[in-house]
């Protein structure tokens, strides 16, 4: 999945089968895989998933996305994983998850396989959480 020698353009198309950016979104990409701190306001509807979804894609590890809301993150998720092959790609970890479930996740991390973690505020204070 990983392939850092892909300028955005052609991981967009690679990974999600489109052929142009959105508004700023290529900029604001390049921003973010040139190491830079950049800081993104635009409207519901703007694009601004993908402007992290696709420098997480490219680039190797997970990228962390805190969203305080399980829908929004169980949305996200299925909108990531209907254009991966591997159901691992993506994943979020917060109250809804069984145990199992949320063992399944860290293991899916520990793997390699997810790219994409979104998790809820309160999450990130849970101690089995900071020991992972």
């Amino acid at each position: 999945m990983i392939n850092v020698e892909l300028t955005p353009r052609e991981a967009l198309e690679q990974f999600f089968g489109f052929s142009t950016f959105k508004g700023e979104q290529e900029a604001i990409i390049q921003s973010i895989l040139e190491g830079q701190n950049t800081f993104v306001i635009m409207p519901t509807g703007g694009g601004k998933s993908l402007c992290y979804q696709l420098p997480a894609l490219m680039r190797e590890g997970t990228a962390i996305v805190v969203s305080p809301l399980i829908a929004l993150m169980k949305n996200q998720v299925d909108a990531i994983r209907s254009f991966s092959n591997d159901e691992g790609v993506a994943h979020f970890l917060n109250s809804s998850l069984s145990r199992n479930e949320a063992q399944r996740v860290r293991q899916d991390i520990l793997d390699g396989r997810t790219k994409l973690l979104y998790v809820a505020p309160e999450s990130l204070i849970k101690k089995e959480n900071i020991e992972f």
